[in-house]
């Protein structure tokens, strides 16, 4: 009996894989932008990654378990792979950064057909945008500092 709970326990082990926060970020309840916030997570803290959806991580760390954005990790260590790491903690240690060279892949390729069909509105988003909007006083005072010039450009046919 111990030895069937082991075996079925084993692969939530084998997949766990430990990250470090590279920024701070939210960690929250569901793998959304809007989805409610379980705690803040601070630059430099240890979580430990439990699952990937699409662009998201779901972890667990002391605060409590959620999910985060995958390019607010940075998987294993930076560089190179851990001594005697497994090709299957390789596998999921695709968002590594650093000077070391290594590629960063999100795997993220955009919107199926079924989440464009169901798409919905967030009027909180559209305020968070519009608060980078500037107005054409607000761009024309900053190209006259840098000594920006307005140039017409045609539209390609």
């Amino acid at each position: 009996m111990k030895f069937l709970a082991i075996l079925l326990i084993l692969p939530a082990i084998a997949l766990a894989e430990p990250a470090t926060v590279i920024r701070a970020t939210d960690l929250k309840h569901a793998p959304a932008s809007d989805s409610d916030t379980v705690a803040a997570l601070a630059e430099h803290t240890a979580v430990e990654v439990l699952e990937r959806k699409s662009g998201w991580m779901r972890v667990k760390s002391v605060s409590g378990e959620g999910w985060v954005r995958m390019l607010a990790l940075r998987l294993g260590g930076a560089g190179a792979a851990k001594p005697g790491a497994s090709g299957l903690s390789q596998m999921f240690n695709v968002a590594r950064t650093g000077t070391s060279g290594t590629q960063v892949t999100t795997g993220v390729r955009g919107l199926d057909a079924e989440q464009i069909a169901n798409a919905q509105p967030n009027p909180a988003e559209l305020a968070k945008l519009e608060k980078f909007a500037a107005d054409r006083d607000a761009a024309a005072g900053f190209a006259t500092q840098g000594k920006l010039s307005a140039t017409a450009v045609e539209y390609p046919k």
